[in-house]
């Protein structure tokens, strides 16, 4: 079922195919984040410490793919790996010196999700969300869900930071992510590009156990905002299908990375059911 396109593709968001790297080197710590970013390879890297003394078949592995990608690896005391952590939690040993995580034009997003294997493309977008926990746990869930990417505003919201990485547990190494300057108008680009907009709306939508069945093999965004203050009203005017999580416990809300998590799954298994 085809949309009706509403605008057409030279109003898109930015002509430039070339990945932007925002901010300077960072140190990763953590197994999962520092793995990931090793897997992936999307960020200029530069070197892995591991702490002296720690042995195991996780630091083998990360020593392994570090030498793979041409790196140094070198054994130092765990204060100087501390000294580096920018983020609370356990570093665990293992820090890894790399370049900013690079983001895409928005235009260069929907080729990317063109290209990719499949019957329709996924992509989250969010609307407010400026807490890099939240960020982190939201692009861990798209990950693994399947999006093809994740758009983000280029005022209030997190910049790609080692928190953000460790929040995903290295999911957003492997998450495309756009930065676009206005959300309204990069959704009205993907409507133009087939895309259905479905937007959690607490309260103002019909429940997401209803949506209608012919849209789930076609594009979709799927569009979250901040717990509390939620999706902007202009955001929601937009949007083609508005949908509420049914709630039939005493509490009346979930965080924004929980919510997306039963919607983007709950929209994969029933597209996956009509196939």
């Amino acid at each position: 079922m085809p949309r009706t396109p509403q605008r057409t593709r030279k109003n898109a968001e930015s002509r430039s195919d070339r990945p932007h790297v925002r901010g300077g080197p960072v140190w990763l710590t953590g197994f999962h984040p520092v793995r990931e970013a090793l897997r992936a390879r999307r960020r200029r890297l530069d070197r892995l410490w591991i702490r002296r003394g720690r042995q195991g078949a996780e630091v083998d592995e990360l020593a392994t793919l570090a030498r793979a990608a041409g790196l140094p690896v070198e054994r130092v005391e765990d204060s100087e790996i501390e000294q580096q952590a920018a983020v609370d939690g356990n570093p665990q040993g293992v820090a890894l010196r790399a370049g900013a995580l690079p983001e895409l034009s928005l235009e260069a997003l929907l080729e990317h999700a063109r290209r990719a294997p499949g019957s329709g493309s996924r992509l989250v977008a969010l609307d407010g969300v400026e807490d890099p926990q939240n960020l982190g746990a939201v692009a861990r869930v798209a990950e693994s869900a399947g999006a093809h990417g994740l758009i983000l505003t280029k005022r209030r919201a997190p910049e790609l930071t080692a928190a953000v990485s460790r929040a995903s547990a290295g999911a957003i190494e492997w998450l495309r992510v756009a930065r676009v300057p206005n959300l309204g108008r990069a959704l009205a680009t993907l409507q133009a590009e087939d895309y259905w907009l479905v937007a959690a709306a607490p309260e103002a939508g019909d429940s997401l156990f209803r949506i209608d069945d012919r849209i789930l093999t076609g594009n979709l965004a799927v569009v979250l905002g901040a717990e509390g203050r939620g999706i902007r009203r202009s955001i929601l005017e937009q949007a083609d299908h508005l949908v509420e999580i049914p709630m039939r416990g005493k509490i009346a809300s979930l965080n924004v990375s929980t919510a997306g998590a039963v919607i983007l799954y709950d929209l994969l298994r029933r597209a996956e059911s009509t196939d």
